[in-house]
């Protein structure tokens, strides 16, 4: 396997202008970086920093307090984890998070943020304690067209390279 990517913190600052919680300090001393479960899995579990509780139809944006620097040529796909999305019918409320290569490069330092919903049908709260893995990242190889000329420069997130 060729190692690619490397996880870090975000700056406490910058983790405090995300998170926006009385007791950001200490939450942020709590985050896990992302690891793999087993030698054999493909995503890297995300931990919720704090504890989430989400009623059905119930929206929730969460910074992971996480940046992913990465080769050029690599993407970091986010998913919910399996059991979570099974059990409750968690969803990432753009289907899949797409991190690129640069976007540790900017302004955010590239914090990751992963927003949920719960569109359990069933009437079932979901509970994520902190610690607990609620999400999962891949990372990928991705090609380009042969007449490729993008130049621009990232800075920021959720839309950014569009405006």
């Amino acid at each position: 396997m060729r190692r690619i990517a490397k996880f870090e913190k975000v700056s406490l600052t910058q983790f405090r202008e995300g998170c926006k919680l009385a007791d950001a300090d200490k939450i942020y001393e709590g985050i896990k970086l992302p690891r793999r479960a087993t030698a054999g899995s493909a995503g890297y579990d995300f931990f919720a920093p704090y504890d989430v509780t989400l009623a059905p139809g119930q929206t929730v944006k969460i910074p992971t307090g996480i940046r992913a620097l990465m080769e050029d040529g690599w993407v970091l796909k986010i998913y919910p984890r399996s059991g979570l999305g099974f059990k409750f019918r968690l969803q990432l409320d753009n289907t899949v998070g797409i991190i690129d290569s640069d976007y540790s490069q900017s302004d955010n330092e590239g914090h990751i943020f992963i927003k949920v919903t719960n569109d359990s049908k069933e009437g079932k709260t979901v509970e994520i304690p902190a610690g607990t893995g609620f999400a999962q990242g891949i990372f990928l190889e991705y090609g380009i067209t042969v007449d490729d000329d993008a130049d621009g420069v990232r800075n920021g997130g959720f839309g950014s390279t569009t405006k």
